[in-house]
């Protein structure tokens, strides 16, 4: 009679799972695999699955892939190639039922550069972001990846970074949004807020002569920081602060306000820069905790909440930015290669005000910890040898 409770539970958490496969065929399950995976010999590559599919609980969901390169994982694929695997490889994500049935899929190429692509170039490259890009941890591997290239040197631009001669330079603000680097004007370029010192006004805004009013210049910013050239790439990692706060009833308008300030800002560069690939880079999945939302935010906002915004983001991006590449614009997948379970911070603390066990907990919802970071700048410097590759 003991065990009566534990079978019963055991046949219905089956039962469960059985009738919910119809309904998620039904529903869909959104997903959003890249078409294209860049990546490098010496760097690994992964497709997580929480990240490509918008589902509260991916964990509970049967997947299979099918490729020949890499290792299908519990939560991933993953690709560490050797130069010897130079080349294209395709790749299909199934999701199926326990009987195997195929519920949804997706297909991708992954893409093996060659490491000697570009050899004796050397690439200027803009990163423009909030505080992702603010921490200097993506430039940072940058940095290191470029040091260990034999073929190519990259040289970082912009008014912003850690500090000494590191070359770690970008144009990431924390809190910025596209309509704060369009349209936020000072007299002062800095000043000391809260005892702080912050950018008060967007690096690519000036007042041209004779007038009153500011207007985006990326030439005369250039003129600056550049010697007066246009940077080989420029990239765009924006969205968080544009929509972390809206809900179902408010996502689109949100994402349209985004846009609208995008736009200007990719004319801006494109006006000064005609020539260079601008990667918009699809907007990273927070951490897959809602303890690490409730350290950084409270009650504020719900990990699932901005989870679905994130999802919407990219799709959004795809669909407004994507198969644009003859225009020079790139949608660049980075969402799909970010550990949100080991790849963002955590702190040990007791499990409640009486307990003595300590446990783990995530810590922050957003801003991943180093791995995480150096995982977005892996899929970064892969792309931008695809593109020195190609060229």
């Amino acid at each position: 009679m003991g065990s009566e409770p534990m079978i019963r539970t055991g046949a219905v958490i089956l039962l469960a799972c059985l009738t919910a496969m119809p309904a998620l065929a039904q529903m869909g399950l959104r997903m959003l695999v890249p078409p294209r995976i860049y990546t490098v010999p010496g760097v690994e590559m992964s497709l997580y699955f929480d990240n490509v599919v918008l589902h509260p609980n991916a964990n509970s969901l049967l997947f299979d892939v099918n490729c020949s390169l890499g290792r299908h994982q519990q939560e991933r694929w993953v690709g560490a190639p050797t130069p010897e695997q130079v080349g294209e490889y395709p790749l299909t994500l199934r999701i199926v039922s326990p009987q195997m049935e195929v519920i949804d899929e997706a297909t991708t190429t992954v893409e093996v550069v060659d490491p000697a692509a570009g050899a004796g170039r050397n690439v200027s490259v803009l990163c423009v972001g909030d505080s992702l890009t603010n921490a200097s941890q993506i430039t940072a591997r940058l940095l290191d990846l470029f040091a260990a290239d034999e073929a190519v040197d990259v040289t970082l631009i912009g008014e912003s970074g850690p500090g000494g001669d590191t070359g770690n330079r970008h144009e990431g603000y924390g809190g910025w949004r596209c309509e704060t680097f369009a349209t936020t004007w000072d007299t002062e370029d800095w000043r000391e807020v809260d005892g702080r010192r912050r950018r008060t006004r967007s690096p690519f805004l000036f007042v041209p002569e004779g007038a009153e009013q500011p207007a985006l210049d990326f030439q005369r910013y250039l003129d600056a920081n550049n010697a007066g050239q246009p940077p080989d790439f420029i990239t765009i990692l924006l969205g968080c602060n544009d929509n972390f706060g809206a809900d179902e009833t408010s996502i689109e308008a949100s994402i349209d306000t985004m846009f609208l300030y995008l736009d200007r800002m990719l004319a801006a560069f494109r006006a000064a820069a005609p020539n260079t690939p601008i990667a918009i880079l699809t907007l990273a999945p927070p951490a897959a905790s809602q303890d690490a939302f409730a350290a950084s935010y409270g009650c504020g906002q719900t990990r699932w909440q901005y989870r679905r915004n994130q999802h919407r983001v990219i799709e959004r991006e795809y669909a407004t930015y994507g198969n644009r590449e003859a225009e020079g614009i790139f949608v660049v997948p980075v969402h799909h290669n970010l550990d949100t379970v080991r790849g963002f911070p955590s702190s040990e603390a007791p499990a409640n005000a009486h307990a003595t066990e300590m446990i783990a907990r995530m810590s922050n919802g957003v801003h991943p910890a180093t791995p995480g970071y150096w995982q977005i700048g892996d899929s970064i410097y892969c792309w931008i040898k695809s593109r020195v590759a190609a060229n």
